[in-house]
């Protein structure tokens, strides 16, 4: 069966493709050049900017860990969670990315765990999933060290 892959949140990265394909998405004002993650469609964040357009902009595939944790609780609704299931902690990873200085938080791809990370450490935006039901593969991104497979 064939499930219907959903973005958890649209517009912040690219869907399909492939791993070479797979970019966050961001904004950038024209004005005064500073990035945004989350992206910004409604008007430059930057304080000091008299505002500009904001236009839509691939980031880094690439940064440096810049902290990371494990989360060893099962998290409370919205947030979906089966609670018939063993739970399995799963790790976060804080990364600085390499061309924009700034950092975006994200799970850590499967199989990664807080033993394999260290702070400074080279990894790289993924496809991953989130959660899945029969019809639907809820879609997000994960962070991976360079160099190995999935």
């Amino acid at each position: 069966m064939t499930r219907t892959r959903t973005p958890v949140v649209a517009g912040w990265f690219t869907e399909g493709g492939g791993e070479r394909e797979f970019w966050l998405l961001g904004t950038r004002c024209t004005g005064c050049h500073a990035v945004f993650f989350p992206r910004e469609d409604a008007f430059c964040r930057n304080p000091v900017c008299s505002g500009g357009e904001l236009a839509e902009v691939p980031l880094s595939r690439r940064g440096r860990v810049w902290s990371y944790t494990d989360g060893r609780y099962r998290p409370p609704a919205p947030y979906v969670s089966d609670a018939g299931a063993a739970w399995e902690p799963y790790t976060l990873v804080a990364v600085e990315l390499t061309i924009e200085r700034m950092v975006v938080l994200g799970q850590a791809a499967p199989g990664v765990t807080v033993a394999d990370l260290s702070v400074g450490m080279e990894v790289e935006v993924v496809p991953g999933i989130l959660n899945e039901d029969e019809d639907t593969a809820w879609t997000t991104w994960n962070w991976r060290p360079v160099g190995t497979v999935r």
